[in-house]
């Protein structure tokens, strides 16, 4: 049997390990950036293998290890992240955040935890595959300008030939997996608009420039870049997060700020979102007898899938797990900054299943009662050892 073929099984074998592992890192999470005590047990386990390296402060916080195979070969990276959100955890369980607003509500719990598995059982296995295969455990996913960037400028994926990395989604069912090329998530940007205009009482609005009325004009017609300006047969999403301005009940404020956010997949769809988003607010703004000025910042790049690897990704996956339980992946308008290691590499972001509502694991990410199915983790971990050992079996050098 081969290694690949043995895996589920291996994996199995070491579950406990895997939850525990999980459970203690949701118990003690900790922000984007200020991840001291997780990159530490990682390096710790890492070390535990004997694997060939293993490298600590990787563009400041990550951590990589390095397995080497039996015979020489090519090289696949393997990505987990392990940052948490500034959110109050309010499950009922015995695992829960011990850290007053913090939580891991987005599942970096569980890639870390499962891509530790997967190493543990690789390098008791080394001599059954060539090549190379590095596992990459990355700080600040959730905060820009995030770790990934911060670690491919550090080298972490310098003579790497594929990368790999997936996510566990609470909101599709747990035993699926769903691989799709082309773009997957999308680029994130961020903008400010700030208003002003002439305060005055609430009785004699005449006399003044209501920026709360221009801010108000400005939020309706940003929603015709969607509607007049892109392609109806392409994606954007421009939201207008945050609205504040005035101090009392009776008075015209003088300004007012606007903040959100802009989603996109297409590089010409950005640019043009990002061009009409400042003519409109602008526009807007001098059309009423005010000003507007406007901050707009580029955030991660979309997630764009390389479709060889995708296709060895898929192929993996359906020896793994039939072809009944492998779908498409829709693209998300979430974002992620696994792109900066496409940019770099080809590689492929994939995803599976891990909700279920007898296990109260179907609440979104980034939601207060977040959680997971846990069986999610041995087919994410079955999922990219497959994958990795697929491509160096399919590309020997």
């Amino acid at each position: 049997m081969s290694l690949q073929e043995q895996l589920k099984s291996l994996l199995k074998e070491i579950e406990p390990q895997i939850i525990s592992w999980r459970r203690h890192l949701h118990q003690y999470p900790e922000l984007s950036f200020q991840e001291e005590k997780t990159p530490a047990m990682i390096a710790e386990i890492l070390r535990g293998l004997n694997l060939d390296e293993v490298r600590t402060k990787v563009g400041g916080r990550g951590v990589v290890g390095v397995l080497k195979g039996s015979r020489p070969g090519k090289v696949v990276a393997l990505r987990a992240d392990f940052d948490a959100l500034p959110i109050h955890d309010q499950k009922d369980v015995p695992y829960k955040s011990t850290v007053p607003g913090v939580m891991h509500a987005c599942g970096h719990d569980a890639h870390t935890s499962q891509l530790l598995g997967l190493a543990s059982v690789l390098a008791s296995h080394r001599d059954q595959f060539a090549g190379e295969i590095r596992f990459l455990f990355q700080h600040a996913e959730e905060e820009s300008p995030g770790g990934a960037i911060q670690m491919t400028e550090d080298g972490a994926v310098d003579g790497v030939d594929a990368v790999f990395g997936v996510h566990l989604w609470s909101m599709l069912p747990v035993g699926k997996v769903f691989i799709s090329s082309g773009p997957i998530m999308a680029n994130t940007d961020d903008f400010v608009i700030e208003i002003k205009g002439r305060g005055g009482h609430g009785a004699v609005p005449e006399e003044t420039v209501d920026s709360i009325v221009i801010g108000s004009q400005i939020v309706a017609n940003l929603q015709t870049i969607a509607s007049r300006n892109v392609s109806p047969l392409e994606s954007v999403v421009v939201t207008v997060g945050t609205f504040h301005g005035g101090d009392n009940n009776n008075i015209i404020a003088d300004s007012c700020r606007l903040t959100g956010t802009v989603r996109t997949f297409l590089p010409h769809v950005r640019d043009r979102a990002e061009q009409r988003l400042g003519e409109i607010a602008i526009g807007t703004a001098k059309m009423m007898g005010g000003e507007a000025i406007v901050s707009y910042e580029r955030g991660y790049p979309a997630v764009i899938n390389h479709e060889r690897e995708a296709q060895i990704a898929r192929e993996a996956a359906v020896a793994a797990f039939g072809p009944e339980r492998v779908e498409p992946m829709k693209p998300l308008m979430g974002g992620e900054d696994f792109s900066y290691y496409l940019e770099k590499v080809p590689g492929a972001y994939l995803f599976v299943g891990a909700g279920n509502p007898d296990k109260l694991a179907n609440y979104p990410h980034h939601h207060p009662r977040f959680d997971i199915d846990e069986d999610a983790m041995l087919i994410a971990g079955e999922l990219l050892g497959r994958t990795a050992l697929h491509y160096l079996e399919t590309h020997q050098a």
